[in-house]
């Protein structure tokens, strides 16, 4: 299919065929018909990405601030590569569109069918693309008098009804919006249809002339005099109750006026971004309450309700995002005696192959514009295609590669470890979103990109597959590459329950192929040498791992049960293997304690694991720390010596009276050794690079931390 692209580094955009993207449970799968250029808001992420490094750094401030703090803490090479990865990152365009449903997810039977026609809504869901995939609650059935061209504008309306809630203006009520572009004009229609009386003022005496059409009382090109007078008369001397702020400007002029033209105790919402610098005086003395809209609504930036279909009490969230969706739609029906009129916002109409010319008057300013629409025609309204990639063998003595999944760390991390080495082949990228596979595929080379898993699991050529998707599917993932008689490198963690970890050790006991988590820091230089160290040192040992983690936003997919699996099974695992790998013994017993938790989900413990030899290690893992100081740091006692890991940057040996430090010539955590260990092992047959069995028990023993912190007890291994 196409879509719009934009480079978040170059800002470069452009009309790009990328792999079609694939329905999946509590979505919906649209094949887009018409859908909304938002002049204002994608200018913006259009002029961001157009900024040099320098002026990026200029605008977000408090960004620059995390990557000063990660290259203290991990060293100016990882940061970079951070960084640079970040900025490589494909912009899918776009968030206001309609279509026809192609496909319906499990989980929505019967509430939305094939054919069906609907709005949608969300940056990067409702993308000007061809193809669109979008959960429940962001979508919404569009009336069969309403075209599709006039439902595209579902979204944008979402934005100006969720002001006008905010301002909670009554009948009768004066409202003043300030600035009438696109989520203006749509601000003064809905204001006038609740009956409310709207003063429209703008610097474009034509956007005025369309207000007043529109429903406006009284309208007025800013800089013209007598406009506090004016408001003086249509207000009988009160003022205005409300004022909405629809402008986008980088000065707090808005602001300003507001106050001006506000009644004592009136409201005073945002809805564009303008400065935020106010008179302090001006709101205090009319104890005037200022607020800022959240785009379309409650549930809007809440991954359980957008994402996850998680539904709100209606008796206390009656206006959500997806109910404001579904009530723009519906104002737009002619059989309304008073409706809501986006037709008359169009000024521009584009065929979706002509996307860059549109968007060169967007935001060239070369011809007054408004509502900009792309037409997609019936081309899209089909289902999406099935491909199927020619079938050969792999080569003796290659790492022929499928990859599934390429989140931020796979493109940062993995695929330009795995792309340096002498022995591998990129076949197949397979990624839920087409946009990503595309750019991947033509970042690191690969022959073929997908969003079909089962193109990967179902190619001959492949012998190897990389699972770097989120921690819900990996077991079931690793299973069925087991399955299909490949090797596979799951990124951690292998399973989130012991019933996902039987599924793995069960396709392991009839697959040919092996598996390997991915326990980089078992495989770092440095911890190869604490542990070759300690293993001369007969006896117990005594370990204690810490690790300054950094606090994860509550909203974080980590976070949730069935996605993420919290903190513990998606990283305290790491330290889980490592203790194993350092004291070279078998786990005997797991026990945790947990601090109170604060935000999210349980990330401050301590864990304290027991060994068959009589070894003992303490993991104490925390998110209340800063993070400018160092994230991981290892202590080693054995026998007399004490063996330190600083961060992967240093090592120190201290033993009999004298203390020796190793320094690193950057952060090396393990993961070139452990995919070059992983695909030359595919390469020559075997065996895995890891004990496999450890690698389950490291993963049981994980499990076991969140068993012991519900059950309050010890848990045995063995058990």
């Amino acid at each position: 299919m196409k879509q719009v692209i934009q480079s978040t580094r170059s800002g470069k955009l452009s009309l790009k065929q990328v792999p079609d993207p694939r329905v999946r449970a509590g979505h919906v799968l649209v094949a887009t018909r018409a859908s909304l250029i938002s002049a204002g808001t994608e200018r913006m992420v259009i002029d961001f990405a157009r900024k040099s490094l320098a002026a990026k750094a200029s605008a977000r401030p408090d960004l620059v601030r995390k990557v000063l703090d990660k290259a203290r803490r991990d060293g100016l090479i990882s940061t970079f590569k951070a960084v640079m990865a970040r900025l490589d990152e494909p912009l899918p365009l776009g968030y206001s569109a309609a279509g026809t449903i192609s496909a319906v997810g499990a989980g929505l039977e019967g509430a939305f069918t094939t054919g069906q026609r609907v709005a949608m809504a969300g940056a990067g869901l409702a993308n000007h693309a061809e193809l669109n995939v979008v959960p429940r609650n962001l979508v919404a059935a569009i009336p069969d008098d309403v075209t599709d061209e006039e439902a595209a504008f579902g979204t944008v309306g979402s934005i100006a009804m969720a002001g006008m809630r905010s301002l909670g203006a009554q009948l009768g009520d004066v409202v003043a919006v300030l600035g009438v572009g696109l989520v203006g004009q749509l601000a003064v229609q809905l204001l006038a249809l609740q009956g409310a009386r709207v003063v429209a003022l703008d610097v474009n005496p034509q956007r005025l002339a369309l207000a007043k059409a529109m429903g406006a009382e009284l309208t007025w090109v800013l800089g013209e005099h007598g406009l506090t007078e004016a408001v003086a008369a249509l207000t009988g001397g009160i003022g205005c109750d409300s004022v909405l702020i629809a402008a986008a400007t980088d000065s707090s002029e808005p602001l300003a006026l507001a106050a001006e033209l506000a009644r004592d105790r009136a409201k005073v919402v945002l809805v564009g971004k303008t400065g935020t610098e106010f008179d302090y005086a001006a709101y205090m003395k009319k104890e005037l309450t200022l607020s800022v809209s959240r785009s379309y609504g409650p549930g809007r930036y809440d991954e359980d309700f957008e994402s996850r279909g998680v539904k709100y009490p209606v008796g206390w969230v009656r206006w959500t995002e997806a109910e404001n969706l579904r009530e723009c739609v519906r104002l737009m029906s002619p059989s309304l005696p008073r409706r809501l009129d986006v037709g008359a916002l169009i000024t521009h109409r584009f065929a979706f192959d002509d996307a860059e010319s549109a968007y060169q008057l967007v935001t060239g300013g070369a011809e007054p514009h408004l509502g900009v629409v792309l037409g997609y025609g019936d081309h899209s309204a089909g289902r999406a295609e099935a491909r199927v990639f020619p079938a050969a063998k792999a080569p003796a003595g290659r790492c022929v590669m499928g990859v599934i999944g390429a989140g931020n760390f796979a493109r940062t991390v993995l695929l330009p470890e795995l792309v340096r080495l002498p022995n591998v082949e990129f076949r197949t990228l397979c990624t839920q979103r087409g946009q990503t596979a595309e750019h991947g595929q033509q970042t690191f080379g690969f022959a073929n990109a997908t969003t079909d898993v089962d193109l990967v699991l179902n190619d001959p050529a492949i012998n190897a597959v990389l699972v770097a998707t989120r921690h819900g599917n990996h077991a079931e993932m690793t299973a069925r590459v087991l399955e299909a008689g490949k090797s596979v490198l799951v990124e951690k963690p292998l399973a989130l329950d012991r019933e996902q970890l039987n599924r793995v050790i069960t396709a392991r006991q009839g697959s040919p192929g092996f598996f390997t988590i991915g326990f980089n820091r078992r495989f770092a230089p440095l911890t190869l040498k604490a542990r070759a160290h300690l293993a001369r040192h007969p006896g117990p040992k005594v370990l204690m791992l810490r690790v300054n983690a950094g606090a994860l936003p509550a909203e974080s997919w980590v976070n949730a049960a069935e996605e993420g699996g919290g903190r513990v099974l998606g990283e305290l695992c790491h330290f889980m293997d490592l203790a194993r790998t350092l004291a070279g013994s078998p786990i005997a017993t797991v026990q945790a304690e947990s601090a109170a938790v604060t935000h999210g989900g349980c990330d401050d413990l301590s864990v304290t694991l027991t060994f068959k030899d009589g070894s003992l290690a303490t993991i104490v893992y925390t998110a209340q720390g800063d993070t400018a100081h160092s994230k991981e740091r290892f202590e080693c006692f054995a026998g007399g010596t004490v063996a330190v890991i600083d961060n992967f940057l240093t090592l120190s040996i201290t033993q009999g009276g004298r203390t020796r430090t190793e320094k690193s010539l950057g952060q090396d955590k393990g993961h070139r050794a452990e995919l070059d260990a992983f695909t030359r092992a595919v390469a020559t047959g075997g065996p895995a690079p890891a004990d496999e069995a450890e690698l389950i028990e490291t993963s049981l023993a994980t499990i076991a931390v969140l068993e012991s912190l519900r059950d309050g007890r010890r848990v045995s291994l063995e058990d």
